[in-house]
């Protein structure tokens, strides 16, 4: 018999062996210090120039490879410090990330099993958690029994995925209508779509200022699109008489709550959702405001069914007849713009397991109150002015006597020292800056902080 040889190379990659464990046990020990790091122990980060990213690691993909523990060392040495930690209790920019300890955990867990979670027969178990968790934000929002749909993987995809099912269902049409707020993802997907979007000027869309915007477009439009928490300035659209002259035309009615929606899970927030019961499709972003891991946008649809007719995916590969899925089966690419598919709701799915939705709403009032508390030092800080009231967890305000751009240089100073990530935004023309609150772990004296380095500066 011929000797084979030694294995081919390209095995190794694929066959557990010593190597293997070692890289295992040696990555969960760098996972387990950097999930262990309290509120004092993160640090900021900072980006460095691509340049001196080549002069520190050298060659990264190799003919032979530079093996497991050597990428691990360039990564938790060099490229880990160049990206930044949303969950820096004073990354205040942006809308920030705060995953929970288990969902960190769990996002492992998930590449681990290599699920694909595109249909029922290939992940029915992971769909089963996904819909769960869906169910839980449906019920959050007020929406009917039956309304169902998946995660996607941000709220850009979210929303575009909802406007292409409420244009399918209408038979076609011409024209979106958002409000002035809306998020910059609407010229995205009009820009996509093809077709025009059309803005009601104001810092938030009311039932009276979309009336006459709707007959002035005629019969084109075949969505009004209401924001429940906008990112520049954190307000909420009066939902409530939206949905009135959205029910009165006949018209698809889509929220994009992707930052706000989580407020859905204070008690002392939800009054400010009235309406949201009304929508034909919404999008909540978990990796946002309910502590998961990125990338997790929870896509809701009324009626899913009208979803599937606008987004099933036919080929002869997929539309085998077969008893292997069930009857009922629920393939969460039938309702939004992807095929392909990881599980990514599932770590949220682990995480609202474990620690119970009470946990989840206390976390969000925690949010609020602090918010509630830093608008209180602005108010007191002779320097600084309110731009707007917080109604969520956004904190608008003004540098009394500064230029333009004497708040970058601001802003620059603090990040270069890695105390906090606070950037201006602008409103109305006006520069400004802008902090918002998702993190737990931020605390009053991280406020403070800021406010004090602006009456310095």
């Amino acid at each position: 018999m011929t000797d084979p040889g030694p294995p081919a190379p390209f095995r190794d990659m694929h066959d557990f062996d010593a190597s293997d464990e070692r890289f295992g046990e040696a990555a969960l020990a760098f996972s387990r210090r950097r999930i262990r790091l309290d509120a004092d122990g993160v640090v900021l980060g900072r980006p460095v120039p691509d340049e001196e990213i080549d002069r520190r690691v050298g060659p990264s993909i190799t003919e032979g490879g530079l093996g497991s523990a050597e990428a691990l060392r360039i990564f938790a040495e060099v490229l880990e410090p160049a990206c930044l930690s949303t969950d820096f209790p004073r990354y205040l920019a942006y809308v920030p990330a705060a995953p929970t300890e288990v969902s960190i955990v769990a996002d492992m867990v998930v590449s681990a099993c290599s699920i694909y979670a595109g249909t029922w027969l290939e992940g029915a178990g992971a769909v089963w958690a996904e819909n769960q968790a869906l169910a839980w934000v449906a019920g959050l929002a007020g929406l009917p029994e039956g309304a169902g749909g998946c995660f996607v993987s941000g709220g850009t995809i979210g929303n575009l995925s909802a406007l292409v099912a409420a244009r399918a269902s209408s038979g076609g049409g011409a024209a979106i209508v958002a409000g002035e707020s809306s998020h910059a993802s609407m010229r995205t997907a009009a820009g996509v779509m093809g077709v025009d979007l059309i803005t009601v000027p104001g810092r938030t869309l009311t039932g009276d200022a979309l009336r006459p915007v709707l007959a002035a477009a005629g019969g084109g439009v075949f969505a009004v699109v209401a924001t429940a928490g906008s990112t520049n300035l954190g307000l909420v659209d009066d939902l409530a008489s939206v949905a009135e002259v959205c029910r009165q035309e006949r018209g698809w009615l889509h929220v994009d709550a992707a930052y706000g929606g989580a407020a859905l899970a204070a008690p002392s927030a939800r009054p400010r959702f009235a309406g949201i019961e009304h929508a034909d499709s919404l999008i909540v972003d978990p990796h946002k405001w309910l502590f998961a891991p990125f990338d997790a946008c929870a896509l809701l649809y009324r009626q899913p069914e009208l979803a599937r007719h606008a987004h099933v995916q036919k080929a002869g590969y997929l539309d085998l007849d077969t008893d292997l899925a069930g009857p009922d089966d629920w393939n969460p690419s039938d309702y939004a713009v992807h095929l392909s598919r990881r599980a990514r709701g599932l770590p949220f799915w682990f995480s609202l397991a474990s620690y119970g939705t009470r946990a989840y709403g206390d976390a969000v009032e925690a949010c609020l109150e602090l918010t509630a508390a830093g608008a209180e030092m602005i108010r007191r800080a002779p320097h600084l002015e309110l731009v707007a009231e917080p109604e969520l967890s956004v904190l608008a305000f003004r540098r009394l006597g500064w230029e333009p751009l004497r708040y970058g240089a601001w802003s620059r100073r603090m990040f270069d020292a890695g105390t906090a990530l606070v950037v201006p935004s602008s409103h109305d023309g006006e520069v400004i800056l802008r902090i918002c609150i998702v993190n737990p772990r931020t605390t009053a004296a991280d406020l403070q902080m800021v406010v004090d380095s602006l009456a310095q500066d």
